[in-house]
């Protein structure tokens, strides 16, 4: 009389297929993530050919484009430390948390540098967007006609601009978002 009910719904179903293919996408991800050279390659040759398919269609170039801002944005946000010292020094003397900026003389006590967007997420979320973008190319809704040149020169101006004012950020709050050319101490030495 009564049919027997599934032992599962779709929605069930479809829920636990997503959940184990997450699950073994995020195990990718954490086996990948002492090989960062590795990473950064496998993005530089994603990256070659996302160009070489926007060269040789001729077309997509608000699709480029707009994966240029992307990862400029992503670039600042590497660049950047997670807590700005120009917010907490107005910020900080108002809550009492003045102590929580970035060493500005040697009397006071070294802090490491901690990123905004650290380099895997940065790694993985420069990725996921080329990928994406590379996806789209090969919709033709996608391909609006504007006069490329344009863009470039825009995208430059704006990459120009945005360093120059990071760059200056960087040199007034003294911080250095880089390893390389740091003094590196050994644990035996005291050096």
């Amino acid at each position: 009389m009564d049919a027997p009910e599934p032992d599962q719904t779709p929605f069930a179903a479809v829920s636990a297929q997503t959940s184990r293919l997450g699950r073994i996408y995020q195990s990718h991800l954490d086996k990948s993530t002492p090989y960062t050279a590795y990473r950064w390659i496998g993005t530089g040759v994603l990256l070659l050919i996302f160009f070489l398919r926007i060269v040789l269609a001729q077309g997509w170039y608000i699709v480029c484009y707009s994966l240029g801002i992307y990862l400029l944005n992503l670039f600042l946000a590497f660049l950047q430390p997670k807590i700005d010292p120009s917010l907490t020094q107005d910020e900080g003397l108002e809550d009492g948390d003045a102590g929580s900026s970035l060493p500005t003389r040697k009397d006071e006590e070294f802090r490491p540098f901690i990123r905004r967007l650290p380099e895997f997420k940065f790694w993985h979320s420069a990725t996921r967007a080329i990928a994406i973008s590379f996806f789209c190319t090969w919709f033709s809704i996608f391909n609006v006609p504007v006069f490329w040149p344009v863009l470039v020169v825009y995208f430059l101006i704006l990459f120009s601009l945005t360093m120059r004012r990071q760059i200056q950020h960087m040199i007034k709050y003294r911080y250095v978002p880089f390893s390389f050319g740091k003094a590196r101490y050994n644990q035996r030495s005291g050096h």
